[in-house]
């Protein structure tokens, strides 16, 4: 771009935001970002049940108390969304039931639902992605739908690891030290626990932007993206936040459909957030073109011998 490195600092950021607005709105991020958020709330259901029929199976490997604190652990994030007589009567019952026996079918199922479900919305992200790129005709559309599916079930298979160590590693890490220093790893673990979930989301994000688009580019070009939809995500749901707490203070409430209501508008502007990354990655891309990759080289040496 003429004068791009000529031009001072204040003004590149704004050509590089005024850029990134017109690129991605000529492409309708706000459609992507509702039908991810769509197939996202979809296969929430069915991806937490299957984790449940799992743990059932593990309760003599992990032990009854660590399955009885997650036990306790869902049921008191279930009180703060869901109503009690809804708790009482459904959720209660099938986590106890669940985890107690293990449940194959569920499991199965579950993961079968979520796979299908969560496949839709990463398609959505991975369309999105590389449009964005300016990709989009070099994929095979097939492919990229296998491709979508590939990688949430990777996704699946680290969320299976992740997220129960995510949810009770702050509790049982400082088990594991003698009693003498566990104070100390309790300050530290609570301190550090949302930066390392922050780090571990902006590595996921940036990894995605690595993979999705046919013609890749190096991976550390997708953090200025992710560190963006990071940050975009938070400043949106500080908003949404906001907006649920006042509705709920002014007594007018949804009901029964206000959790779900509420996920979807979350899932929305991550989807959002998401795209929009992209599109600021894609930006820097045409403002300050990366070095010859990989796959830019592969092509020369096929033109050169043709």
């Amino acid at each position: 771009m003429p004068g791009w490195r000529r031009a001072s600092r204040p003004r590149r950021i704004g050509t590089l935001l005024r850029l990134t607005v017109v690129a991605a709105w000529r492409q309708d991020p706000f459609a992507k970002a509702a039908q991810s958020a769509f197939w996202l709330t979809l296969s929430l259901p069915p991806l937490l049940l299957g984790l449940l029929g799992c743990v059932g199976y593990l309760g003599d490997w992990v032990g009854a108390p660590l399955v009885e604190e997650l036990r306790d652990e869902i049921l008191t994030f279930a009180n703060a969304v869901f109503t009690h007589q809804v708790v009482v009567d459904i959720i209660r019952p099938t986590v106890a039931d669940t985890l107690s026996h293990g449940k194959a079918e569920v499991a199965s199922l579950g993961f079968v639902l979520s796979l299908w479900a969560g496949s839709s919305a990463m398609s959505c992200y991975v369309d999105a992605i590389t449009a964005a790129y300016g990709q989009k005709s070099v994929r095979h559309e097939v492919w990229q739908r296998l491709f979508a599916l590939l990688l949430n079930l990777a996704g699946l298979i680290v969320a299976v690891v992740t997220l129960p160590l995510l949810a009770l590693g702050p509790d049982v890490l400082p088990r594991l030290v003698p009693v003498a220093h566990r104070q100390g790893v309790e300050d530290i673990v609570g301190a550090s626990y949302y930066p390392v979930v922050g780090l571990l989301l902006i590595l996921a994000l940036t990894t995605l932007y690595k993979l999705a688009p046919p013609h890749k580019l190096p991976w550390h070009r997708g953090l200025p993206g992710a560190v963006t939809a990071m940050a975009s995500f938070l400043v949106a749901s500080i908003g949404l936040r906001a907006y649920i707490g006042w509705i709920g203070s002014t007594g007018y409430t949804y009901g029964a459909l206000a959790t779900p209501i509420a996920f979807l508008l979350f899932a929305f502007f991550a989807g959002l957030a998401t795209v929009l990354g992209a599109h600021l990655n894609a930006t820097v891309q045409r403002l300050w073109p990366a070095k010859t990759v990989r796959w830019s080289r592969r092509l020369l040496r096929r033109a050169r011998g043709l």
